[in-house]
């Protein structure tokens, strides 16, 4: 058994049906969803502003069946990778951010395929506010604390660039949230 964080985010197309098929998708392996957050683009700014959200996952899988379920969730969604914009657009994004086995130590791994923890998400507002709602206490390996991490100088600045968006609910009723 293991545990996961799967970060999402949309910018084309049905953002939020997006994020929502991939929580309904993993629904027999979901104990939390994050609110959902609107984000303007990182690292490509010629593109529409991202609806990211996260997802706390459990299941017998090893870190690649995190990995493999969410290449199959992008490929649901019709997402088609450009080479030449790697921060560009997309109808949706699922990246692992990190993996605890059954015992609670966290998997690290350098491996170029899954990298873990995911080695930018310590950088990142869009990923680690989402996190914070369903792990206020979590640590991400080898980096600390979310909550710190959250206070960082760069995270902080790039925080007030994220607009709460309550009125979109990921989950449905009775489902986790």
């Amino acid at each position: 058994m293991t545990r996961a964080v799967l970060s999402l985010g949309s910018n084309l197309g049905d953002r939020l049906g997006h994020l929502r098929s991939a929580v309904a998708a993993l629904a027999g392996e979901v104990v939390a969803v994050s609110g959902v957050y609107e984000t303007p683009p990182w690292g490509d700014a010629d593109q529409p502003a991202y609806l990211n959200a996260a997802v706390l996952v459990q299941g017998y899988g090893s870190p690649a069946h995190w990995l493999a379920r969410a290449r199959e969730l992008e490929r649901g969604a019709g997402r088609v990778r450009d080479p030449a914009r790697r921060f560009g657009p997309r109808t949706l994004d699922v990246d692992v951010i990190a993996v605890w086995r059954e015992d609670g130590t966290p998997v690290v791994s350098d491996d170029p395929e899954l990298t873990l923890p995911h080695p930018r998400a310590r950088l990142r507002a869009f990923v680690l506010r989402p996190v914070h709602d369903i792990a206020a206490d979590a640590d991400l390996p080898g980096h600390g604390r979310v909550a710190d991490l959250l206070r960082e100088p760069t995270v902080a600045a790039d925080l007030a660039t994220l607009v709460p968006r309550p009125d979109l609910e990921l989950a449905a009723a009775g489902e986790a949230g």
